[in-house]
């Protein structure tokens, strides 16, 4: 595609069409590499140009298939050029891009149809062969596949010889652009909406975060993110690999690709930096490229950025703070962390993630998570507020932080208004210090209210992952007793647990455990499962 078709008049770009943000850069960098991934085995580079062309000659497929605005296409397809390109091509369409994790089952996908039905699903062979399971799948009208073909789907890959469509459709900011799934505390899914104009401020918001740099390249392991780097003009490398599960990605090849393509930028979530800087260390590996290291989507410990200071020295290590529903909340430069704040972790006050970004509202309220609250006037969400150095529920406002699920599913727990602006509770529990930057103390529900006081999950879990030998570390409630769970680096690791449950006398811990593994959530792989630990405690206890 030359740049005459790209600029070619036919073209609509409003400016609440996240799609005419990306045509843009396809029309200003079309030789740009947009996307580096795997195919058959191979590195692959996709330009600007090409992704605009493959999104272009889809919409010609997915229109004449029938589909009209508004409507939900289901993808399942991993991080790749064509997942991407189908993106690109569903909201230049004003279709609804909807994602849901396959590997949660087969109750999970029909609870997510019902709640919003599919009008089409694209999926790799492989995802087809879910249609033999799930009801949920089969009822869905339309069918696409891409790669080879399957029986009632047509082939994506039948588009190649199309016209192009050159339209983007267009929209205005509260049209539904991209639906994602969380697994509800009572199994209900909670659906994540996220509109063409909630995208669009998350992209400046993570702009004005990330500060992604034109014809950069980034190894990026969180598939939202690659809308942001596409919409900056920076190349995305996307590691070889099974990104489902991070903290069982096999290293080896993604640092041959890093050493291969050479990205000044890495952005993932701890455990899958865990895995690469393990990796790292065992074989004296540095990796001199590397000038930017992002990490979030879970609390990253101190250790982690001690690791990666001896593989990429001259890198910036960055926390970013966030949650599916407002990111980023915060951020912190491991170059603007001081000794004192380290002090202040081992002293049990938590885990320093910087101060709130310009485009958000952040506020620590008095914690009454697990009760519902409705609306507050002015004077009554001031009054409900809490001052600097004191510890609260963090809530959130602001045009990238989701104002609602869909049908309002979860709402009650998580949503309020002041004067008619709706805020966002984010579960956690944390405070501003006297510079106005945002501590973390864990999770709210996790908090465990005794005897003894209150005590928050990092004010010890961040002291002890600083021990050697500590992988991960969980304080909980169980059966009365205050208990630290410890998981090992290695079935070698040697740990005094008489002087460690000394050095933690304050925190009146009564027992500690060490498991071969403490059970974390599917997404990232590192955020602590409270109450699946709580389940392996009781076995345990049972068994003793």
């Amino acid at each position: 595609m030359n740049d005459r078709q790209l600029s070619n008049n036919n073209y609509h770009l409003p400016t609440t069409n996240i799609a005419a943000i990306l045509h843009d850069r396809a029309v200003s960098s079309p030789l740009v590499p947009a996307i580096i991934d795997t195919y058959k085995s191979s590195s692959r580079i996709t330009s600007f140009a090409e992704l605009e062309l493959a999104a272009s000659r889809a919409c010609t497929l997915l229109r004449r298939s029938g589909l009209q605005p508004g409507d939900a296409v289901l993808v399942f397809y991993p991080m790749s050029a064509e997942l991407y390109g189908i993106m690109l091509a569903l909201f230049r369409l004003g279709l609804v891009a909807m994602f849901l994790d396959p590997g949660a089952g087969r109750k999970h996908i029909e609870r997510c149809c019902n709640l919003h039905p599919p009008q089409a699903f694209i999926g790799s062979p492989k995802a087809h062969l879910l249609r033999l399971v799930s009801p949920a799948l089969r009822r869905i009208p339309i069918k696409f596949a891409i790669g080879f073909p399957v029986p009632g789907a047509i082939s994506l890959h039948s588009g190649r010889h199309l016209p192009l469509d050159p339209e983007i459709v267009r929209c205005n900011a509260d049209t539904p652009a991209l639906l994602t799934f969380t697994s509800g505390s009572t199994g209900q899914p909670k659906a994540a909406l996220r509109t063409h104009g909630f995208l669009i401020a998350q992209y400046r918001a993570l702009a004005q975060t990330l500060q992604p740099t034109p014809e950069t390249i980034e190894l990026t392991a969180l598939p939202i993110f690659v809308l942001a780097n596409l919409a900056s003009g920076m190349t995305t490398l996307i590691p070889r690999g099974d990104l489902r599960f991070p903290s069982a990605i096999v290293p080896s090849p993604i640092i041959a690709q890093i050493q291969t393509h050479k990205p000044n930028r890495i952005l993932a979530s701890p455990a899958f930096l865990e895995r690469l800087a393990e990796y790292c260390l065992k074989h004296r590996i540095t990796l001199p490229s590397i000038e930017k290291i992002y990490s979030g989507g879970a609390a990253v410990m101190p250790g982690s950025i001690a690791q990666w200071q001896h593989i990429s020295p001259q890198a910036e290590f960055i926390v970013v703070y966030g949650s599916t529903e407002a990111e980023p909340i915060a951020h912190i430069s491991d170059r603007d962390i001081k000794h004192e704040d380290i002090v202040a972790t081992l002293n049990g006050r938590g885990l320093l993630v910087g101060k709130p970004v310009f485009a958000i509202q952040l506020k620590i309220m008095y914690q009454q998570w697990g009760k519902p609250i409705n609306s507050y006037s002015r004077a009554e969400f001031a009054t409900a507020c809490l001052p600097p150095e004191s510890t609260g529920e963090i809530v959130v406002s602001g045009n990238h932080v989701l104002p609602s699920y869909l049908h309002g599913h979860g709402n009650e727990e998580t949503k309020f208004n002041v004067d008619g602006t709706p805020w966002h509770r984010t579960g956690d529990a944390g405070y501003l210090d006297l510079q106005g930057r945002l501590w973390l103390l864990g999770r709210c529900q996790a908090c465990i209210e005794d005897e003894y006081g209150i005590l928050y999950p990092f004010a010890v879990e961040a002291v002890v992952q600083y021990y050697p030998g500590i992988r991960r570390a969980a304080v909980v409630s169980h059966q009365g007793q205050r208990i630290l769970v410890i998981e090992l680096n290695n079935r070698q690791a040697q740990i005094n647990l008489t002087s460690l449950q000394q050095s933690l006398a304050n925190y009146h811990i009564q027992a500690i455990k060490i498991f071969k593994k403490i059970p974390v959530d599917k997404r990232h792989n590192s955020k602590i499962d409270y109450p699946a630990l709580h389940k392996l405690l009781q076995v345990s206890r049972s068994t003793d």
